[in-house]
């Protein structure tokens, strides 16, 4: 018996322990070179784990475990034949095979020995995407060999699910749920063990409030000529560039034109060495199921806004369906996230390490303003600059927020670079 024994590989200079989310193939299934076993969850992304040799697959480790770099993780018997077990109830409920044609249709015919699927079946990883958005497989038009359902078909049809077309129909009067009944006394508690992610993100939130000195300032935008910038040219943008322009791609080039103006806010500290950054990778928080994401837009300083706006949008989708990789979660000198899209006023949001500053953006109110002497009612946004005082001084951080407040109550000047 020819035993292959499969280990973690080394999957990034930073990581040294995964968890094994899921299995892939049952315990005993015969697997061919290269079938996907199971996914590693690492502090970053979901990665599967392809079989080295075909054979029958063993299981060592099991669900839920943390697992060490190099530690083993299954068994392959590479002396094992290749069999196409029926299950039980099926074979149960089959007639006897001599009474049937040696043909099967097409629509219920097993794997290929290539390891190919029929069509509109999904991969694993295509279905585990699938299964979280609650999106049927015979919804998805798959683009893989024979019809099959890739990883990226799966993350495109969530993305387009997202965004429905028509407004789901009025539910009837009927079918308005009861209430609640008040003072059931109910105690139940539940136990679940913290994903690799929400523990990730938990030693980091802490880290940097023990490992930085950090203080936040505030200050206000008057949103008024960014909206209508918005409204003027929203529609032949999208015309142009297949997008529509958002506050984020404005923020973001503010904040890149801020930046290379003051070094300071874009470094961070590496030992007792400080590092200044001669360009601008802006991480950009996006929340998911599973937590917090802030894979960056590279080279801020060098995109249009339409190539950020895309990749804005390109790295959303790909969060929100568990398809980053770790190169596109790696890197960044600044952060933004803006909890206004879940109605946060004000906040004061935490260093991504090791970055030294983060803008928040917060929602935008209409209030009472003085302008010229006069009082006007206008759209008004709070901002809030954490920052590392190790790195930056207070009147560095304020004059890095002002001059972002400027940029964008005046975005023309900031369009053409005045």
């Amino acid at each position: 018996m020819a035993i292959i024994e499969m280990k973690v590989p080394v999957i990034g200079e930073s990581v040294t322990e995964v968890t094994l989310s899921k299995w892939l193939k049952a315990d005993g299934v015969y697997v061919n070179l290269d079938d996907p076993i199971c996914e590693f969850e690492s502090d970053k992304a979901t990665l599967e784990f392809p079989a080295e040799a075909a054979g029958k697959l063993i299981h060592v480790a099991a669900e839920g475990s943390d697992l060490q770099i190099g530690m083993l993780v299954a068994k392959i018997d590479t002396a094992a034949a290749k069999e196409s077990p029926v299950p039980k109830a099926a074979a149960a409920a089959a007639p006897v095979a001599t009474e049937q044609p040696a043909a099967k249709s097409a629509e219920t015919a097993p794997a290929s020995s290539g390891g190919s699927y029929a069509e509109g079946h999904p991969s694993p990883a295509a279905a585990k995407i699938l299964k979280e958005n609650a999106v049927a497989p015979s919804e998805v038009a798959g683009t893989g060999r024979d019809g099959r359902i890739t990883k990226e078909d799966a993350a495109k049809a969530v993305e387009a699910k997202q965004t429905p077309t028509t407004p789901p129909p009025a539910k009837p009067v009927a079918e308005t749920p009861k209430p609640t009944p008040v003072g059931n006394f109910s105690r139940t508690e539940e136990r679940k063990k913290m994903s690799r992610m929400r523990r990730t993100i938990a030693k980091r939130l802490v880290s940097a409030k023990n490992e930085t000195a950090m203080l936040t300032t505030f200050n206000e935008v008057d949103m008024t000529e960014v909206m209508a910038l918005r409204k003027k040219y929203n529609e032949k943008f999208e015309a142009k560039y297949g997008i529509k322009l958002g506050f984020m791609s404005l923020f973001a080039k503010a904040c890149a034109k801020a930046l290379l103006q003051m070094p300071d806010v874009n470094a961070s500290i590496d030992g007792e060495e400080i590092i200044y950054h001669n360009y601008v990778d802006i991480s950009i928080a996006i929340s998911t199921p599973n937590g917090l994401v802030v894979p960056p837009v590279h080279n801020v300083e060098s995109l249009s806004f339409a190539e950020i706006e895309h990749k804005i949008k390109e790295l959303s989708g790909k969060a929100r369906s568990g398809t980053l990789t770790l190169e596109e979660m790696s890197g960044g000198t600044f952060t933004i996230t803006n909890g206004g899209i879940f109605g946060s006023l004000m906040s004061t949001p935490i260093l991504n390490e090791p970055q030294s500053a983060i803008l928040g953006m917060h929602a935008i109110k209409e209030r009472p303003v003085a302008i010229d002497g006069r009082i006007e009612i206008r759209p008004m946004m709070y901002l809030a600059l954490s920052y590392d005082h190790r790195v930056i001084d207070g009147s560095t951080s304020v004059t890095f927020l002002v001059k972002v407040k400027e940029l964008l109550e005046d975005p023309t000047g900031m369009l053409l670079d005045l």
